[in-house]
């Protein structure tokens, strides 16, 4: 199938790889010409594993162009995904204007396109596609076909998700529209659920929330652990085997982070106030992940003096195998340690210079420059070249602390050191 892709971030992007490497031809749509010529030579502009090989895969197979010219994509489609962000405001609360800018595009451009399909995909609170997008859509073309197809993508992981989804969620607003994207979706062999635009919609908060709610409940309990001399490891490996709670999401440390979590459950949690739902436990996960910030940094203080010394801080975009720093624990942290006088000197293989734009008076440099004379160390992402690390890297430190937000380095391999975690 012919498809047209508005928006060039973590979803979009992977949305077109992942199409094009259906063999589906697919055309990206973007207001940033760098994010366009970084498509058309087959780069991406952030990281993620594996997509600027599919990338150029599509490109040597005629599947994948790249545009500025929305007019052009819709017309040379059957299917539109809208792929915009939806931010937070200062209040919390989700902020609409890219999508409905969007929308009015592919709105113009479909005139007279009979039977063009558009599908959200953006992140909207439940009842924007019906009560917000249709409208616009509505205003400017006639006898089109309307989704909502909410992702479910871990950044990182992202394009292997979108191939091997779980399931795939389609939110129909009449049976044709819902038949045109299922169709596209036929080969991923995973099941396709299909249901109203608003319960798509819903499916996509639930689902953030309730993973929200597993890290934010496992903090607390790690917190307990720690206080009584429990290695919340242990508890989580054996509550884990429950067939009722399953392994997943049970890994204590410093919070969630990221594009999704933190503003999903906020706008969910200020939709339900505006129809006058209750909604203390969704106020709770997010108070409860705030708070996990500060819980790591008295636990160092406890251990030692920090102002004026130096602090290694290893991982810094709000988890591994990404470069995206949004919301990230080491943004708090650091400014945390900067109150408290301490020099950072920080790692991350793929996030150092999005934090510099943020922390530019941070020390950036390799590992062993941040832990050379360090008081401590404090690990904050899990990615898989910090746990190879050993006594031997760590020699170079004044300090004996390590602290790990999770579990990463090899206990048996770090046995001069004092190391500290959930």
């Amino acid at each position: 199938m012919n498809v047209s892709i508005i928006g060039t971030g973590y979803v979009g992007l992977s949305t077109a790889a992942g199409l094009a490497s259906k063999g589906h031809r697919v055309i990206c749509v973007d207001k940033d010409p760098s994010k366009i010529n970084a498509v058309k030579a087959g780069k991406s502009h952030f990281y993620e594993e594996g997509i600027e090989e599919a990338l150029a895969m599509a490109l040597s197979k005629g599947l994948l162009e790249a545009t500025m010219d929305t007019a052009y994509a819709v017309k040379n489609s059957d299917i539109t995904f809208i792929c915009v962000g939806t931010p937070s405001d200062d209040s919390g609360k989700i902020n609409l204007d890219y999508i409905k800018d969007a929308s009015a595009e592919v709105g113009i451009a479909m005139k007279g396109n009979q039977g063009h399909v558009v599908v959200v995909k953006s992140t909207v609170v439940p009842g924007t596609t019906e009560t917000v997008i249709l409208p616009i859509l509505q205003k400017y073309s006639k006898n089109f076909g309307l989704c909502m197809n909410p992702e479910f993508l871990r950044e990182g992981k992202a394009l292997e998700d979108f191939l091997h989804p779980d399931r795939i969620v389609v939110g129909e607003l009449d049976r044709k529209s819902g038949d045109a994207l299922s169709k596209l979706y036929e080969g991923f062999g995973a099941p396709v659920i299909r249901t109203k635009l608003s319960a798509a919609e819903m499916i996509k908060y639930a689902s953030n929330v309730f993973l929200a709610s597993r890290i934010s409940m496992i903090n607390e309990l790690g917190n307990i652990c720690k206080k009584l001399g429990i290695d919340v490891y242990d508890v989580a490996n054996a509550i884990g085997r429950d067939k009722r709670i399953g392994p997943h999401f049970l890994e204590a440390g410093a919070g969630f982070g990221g594009s999704c979590f933190p503003k999903d459950v906020s706008a969910l949690q200020h939709r339900a106030e505006e129809i006058g739902c209750e909604t203390g436990m969704m106020e709770q996960i997010l108070k409860t992940n705030a708070s996990q910030r500060r819980v790591l940094v008295e636990l160092l203080k406890k251990k030692t003096s920090i102002k004026g010394k130096k602090i290694a801080v290893l991982g810094l975009a709000f988890k591994e195998d990404t470069d995206d720093i949004r919301e990230s624990p080491a943004i708090d942290i650091i400014e945390m340690l900067k109150k408290e006088g301490a020099s950072v000197y920080a790692y991350d293989p793929k996030a150092a210079d999005n934090m510099k734009r943020i922390y530019p008076e941070v020390t950036y440099c390799s590992v062993a420059d941040a832990l050379k004379d360090a008081e401590a160390c404090l690990i904050l992402a899990k990615w898989k070249e910090f746990s190879s690390l050993t006594d031997r890297d760590f020699a170079a430190m004044k300090g004996r602390i390590i602290i790990e937000a999770k579990k990463v380095l090899d206990a048996s391999k770090v046995k001069d050191f004092e190391g500290i975690c959930w």
